[in-house]
């Protein structure tokens, strides 16, 4: 039996017995999964994001059938953990849930983050400490609303972030005060509502909490009905009679009142009201589901589906150069981009975000973006080339503006026939690629060993190409040199790219005269193509049987060879044969080889540090590992198949493997270990100070076997840097106005020995950076700490993106590689006040407990968005149904 319709928010008696259920006998609020290591069982702000999320998505696909394939059952997903996998594999197909699982991953990040950046980890506002309650429900519902206003702008990443510290908030909300000490069974009903004060607040003389010498204090409250919350640290001061925090870190928590009241854990060391944990995080869970309806209810389908990555498609990004010369390349990219939007035009793999940026010289841009294929299309195809014939062009500048606006993990393809006047960008724009995870491809219609067809103020370097060998390699992309006459065939790469492939580790990784490429094809392998462009004299494929085929076109035993000038694409026969295949590559020249294949095992990775030292412990996230500093690699499989029968074995990976870029040199091996049960495909390695002692690029490979015992590799689609020296930048938790100064907090630590370093600001656009920093000398484990101040200016145009750039690099006799930190800000109009008021009438789900079919893991409303809701609804539009499916058992 299906529930009925549910208008908003509240659970109704049925449903918090199920729950009470169904949550394990333990449970968090601590910032992620390593947390649980200093208070094993509970459920983390990860938990809670990450389920909260998966219950609205598959709701979404209740409501929404997918095209093509058979409407999802909700009966299918009762009685088990709700996996991105079989969500995603039931309504587009299976192996398409990376980038959903990628954004998901961003939320979680910038909600734990707000326990570690300095800007926000001791406001009281932004955890509804101190007993600033009106304020911290007003800086939810401002980072709400700026969430909204991000997504619009098609700033999806800066979206996710403003969503993470909205969650962070609203889910300590239920930790940190005492709404559960009042013996609420639902969430709040006006903490997500603007402009609906909340009620019965503690003031200031009232006492709330008795003495407490004990770790674990049930019985410190003082028995009274105002809404109150504890005193963290001594700012601000704990006034007499009120209830602290509480902790080991808690230093207010020794000034009477002693104790404290916080349920963040299950650990009485860290939270003395722990015994309270599994209330209050069923309250944040059922709130955070609010909170992610609230936003599909604003945002409309499309555009949250946008927010969240709610799709397997991946983005279209150009960056194409104008000049006189490149008619035939404007048109090649034309014809792609048409091909594409037709193709695609209202499948799955439809495009989501489009971006395009041209540039000549001395100008580039702007940037365009739009999620409409056919504003993009009428865009480009107003394109032409136009005179300024010479080279170099800005090249790297047209392509840091796109990196600025094209989300993460996604292509862009660079057009052009000239190399970059604008160099100097290099390795920012190396960096850049890294930190968005975007790979780049140049497609370059010049003959490098020749220097005509175009004027030229000077003799350019055979080198002048370098810089783009140099962000390709850095970004796991490549830089392949055609002519004009074969540049339609040769782009045709772009439409292949878009497929969601995986690239095949070589070993070696690039050609060594008279040593064969090696690589290895597993029985999740298909669609495989080999690419080969460079001055090719000959090659051949070989397979494990020893069948081999040659560069001849056509129709060969292994597959079908086609070649464009100095171009080959192979396509393979399927199904490939499992084993080691070699190629064999004879050129004049370092020719480009590169492997790929279609396949629904991939994986995911992010760095940490581990924070054991603080009021939150847990794992602080990194854009690269630092030199000299014990390092957490967080792996995250996707794509472990379905569901549908549970007991079928998993494939299990054992290690990774960490080679030199781009020689392939071994760095060394780290055995992985698995967080959480095997389902998810969570897995952790620690990397030693040794094994990132050298500021360099390194690669990552994945190693294990699959259900029968056969040999797994996977790699990362691009190189990780370790960087020489740890570089924090964070800004204001709200958004720029125009007109406004704004504060930005930077940080610079060394952990590998001592560091000259001078540190430079870039501002895009150009607003005026001041710093009161520009040196740093730092000896081992020290830090520095400096100001920056961002002027806004009044012309400054709403919903724009602002990128600010530290880099920090070694003065002449410290020649160490430079550090960049990147911050996204967004220029925002001052909010209007919002005149809606909260629903006035909601009635509560009807939940069926008794069928036994259920297992600890499920609890399931099901809604309409938009049902049961008054006229005056809230600033975002009227609330969705809730749908419930916990699987908070299996944290």
């Amino acid at each position: 039996m299906l529930p009925t319709e549910v208008p908003q928010s509240h659970p109704g008696p049925s449903a918090l017995l199920l729950l009470q259920l169904l949550l394990p006998p333990t449970s968090a609020f601590f910032p992620n999964i390593w947390s649980l290591l200093a208070a094993p069982g509970s459920i983390t702000h990860q938990d809670l994001t990450e389920e909260a999320a998966l219950n609205v998505t598959l709701q979404l696909f209740l409501e929404q059938p997918p095209s093509g394939r058979p409407p999802l059952r909700l009966e299918d997903f009762l009685g088990r953990t709700l996996l991105a996998d079989d969500l995603f594999a039931a309504y587009f197909g299976p192996g398409s849930s990376r980038r959903f699982r990628a954004a998901l991953g961003e939320v979680s990040r910038a909600n734990a983050a707000q326990d570690f950046l300095p800007t926000s980890r001791n406001d009281p506002d932004l955890h509804f400490d101190a007993e600033r309650l009106g304020q911290g429900r007003a800086r939810l519902v401002g980072a709400l609303r700026e969430t909204v206003v991000a997504a619009r702008a098609l700033d999806h990443t800066l979206a996710r972030q403003r969503l993470g510290a909205a969650l962070h908030a609203l889910q300590d909300f239920y930790s940190h005060s005492n709404w559960v000490e009042l013996g609420e069974q639902q969430p709040h009903p006006h903490l997500l509502w603007p402009r609906q004060e909340l009620q019965n607040l503690a003031q200031v003389a009232d006492p709330t909490c008795s003495d407490c010498e004990e770790l674990s204090c049930p019985r410190n409250w003082l028995g009274f009905t105002l809404l109150t919350s504890g005193y963290f640290g001594t700012h601000p001061p704990k006034p007499p009679g009120k209830c602290s925090h509480g902790g080991h870190f808690d230093r207010s928590s020794s000034q009477p009142p002693r104790g404290g009241n916080n349920k963040d854990s299950t650990s009485p060391g860290f939270s003395p009201h722990h015994m309270l944990h599994l209330q209050a995080a069923k309250l944040a869970l059922l709130a955070s589901i609010q909170a992610f309806g609230l936003l599909r209810s604003r945002l409309g389908d499309r555009d949250f589906s946008r927010l969240l990555d709610i799709t397997p498609a991946s983005s279209l990004s150009f960056v194409l150069d104008t000049t006189g010369s490149m008619g035939e390349e404007i048109n090649a990219a034309k014809i792609q981009a048409r091909h594409i939007v037709e193709q695609r035009r209202g499948s799955p793999m439809e495009p989501v975000h489009y971006v395009l940026v041209p540039f000549h010289d001395p100008g580039f841009g702007p940037v365009f973006t739009t999620s409409d294929p056919d504003s993009f299309w009428q865009q480009l195809n107003e394109i032409h080339a136009l005179g300024g014939g010479d080279e170099p062009e800005m090249c790297l500048s047209a392509l840091q503006l796109a990196l600025l606006h094209t989300p993460p993990l996604s292509d862009i393809f660079v057009f052009t026939d000239a190399s970059p006047k604008d160099a100097f960008l290099t390795n920012q724009v190396e960096s850049l690629t890294q930190e968005r995870r975007c790979r780049v491809t140049f497609l370059v219609t010049e003959d490098t060993s020749r220097v005509q067809g175009r004027a030229r103020r000077e003799i350019l370097s055979p080198l002048r190409f370098e810089p783009y060998k140099a962000v390709a390699l850095a970004s796991g992309g490549e830089v392949i040199f055609t002519k004009d006459q074969h540049i339609r065939d040769v782009a045709a790469i772009v439409g292949e790219s878009m497929a969601a492939l995986v690239t095949l580790p070589l070993d070696p990784p690039v050609v060594v005269p008279g040593q064969p490429l090696v690589f290895s094809v597993d029985g999740l392998l298909q669609k495989i193509t080999v690419r080969i462009h460079g001055d090719i004299s000959s090659f051949w494929i070989k397979n494990p049987a020893g069948v081999s085929q040659g560069q001849e076109e056509g129709v060969g035993p292994l597959g079908h060879t086609r070649r464009f000038g100095q171009f080959w694409m192979v396509t393979m026969d399927d199904p490939p044969q499992t084993g080691t295949w070699e190629i064999q590559v004879t050129a004049e020249d370092t020719p480009g080889v590169r492997v790929q294949a279609q396949t629904s095992l991939d994986f995911l990775f992010h760095f940490g540090i581990p924070m054991e030292d603080g009021p939150h412990p847990g794992l602080y996230p990194l854009t690269q590992p630092v030199a000299g500093l014990q390092t957490q690699l967080l792996v995250e499989v996707t794509g472990l198949g379905s569901r549908a029968n549970p007991g079928d074995p998993q494939p299990h990976f054992s290690h990774v493997i960490l080679r030199g870029v781009p020689e392939g040199a071994e760095l060394g091996q780290v055995p992985l270990e698995p967080v959480g049960p095997p389902e998810r495909g969570l897995l952790a390695a620690s990397l030693s100070p040794t094994l990132l002692s050298t500021p360099r690029p390194f690669s990552l490979e994945l190693i294990g076997q699959d259900a029968a015992g056969r040999r797994l590799h996977r790699a990362a689609p691009q190189p990780s840097t370790v960087v020489p020296v740890l570089l924090e930048l964070s800004g204001p938790s709200g958004f720029l106005a125009p007109g406004s100064k704004v504060p930005l907090s930077l940080r610079i630590a060394s952990f590998s020995g001592p560091q000259d370093l001078d540190l430079r600001t870039f501002v895009n656009p150009s607003f005026s950076l001041t710093s009161n920093l520009s040196r740093a000398h730092l000896e081992l484990n020290e830090s520095a700490w400096g100001r920056l101040w961002l002027e806004v200016p009044d012309s400054a145009a709403p919903d724009s993106v602002v990128m600010v750039t530290v880099t920090a690099a070694g003065r002449e006799a410290n020649p160490v590689p430079p550090t960049h930190a990147f911050l996204r800000l967004l220029v925002s109009a001052p909010a209007l006040q919002d005149q809606h008021t909260t629903p006035t009438g909601s009635s509560d789900p009807i939940l069926t407990t008794a069928t036994p079919a259920f297992s600890p893991f499920t609890l399931v409303t099901q809604g309409r968005a938009g049902a049961g809701l008054a006229a005056g609804s809230p600033w975002w539009g009227t609330v969705g149904g809730v749908l419930l499916l916990l699987g908070l058992a299996s944290w």
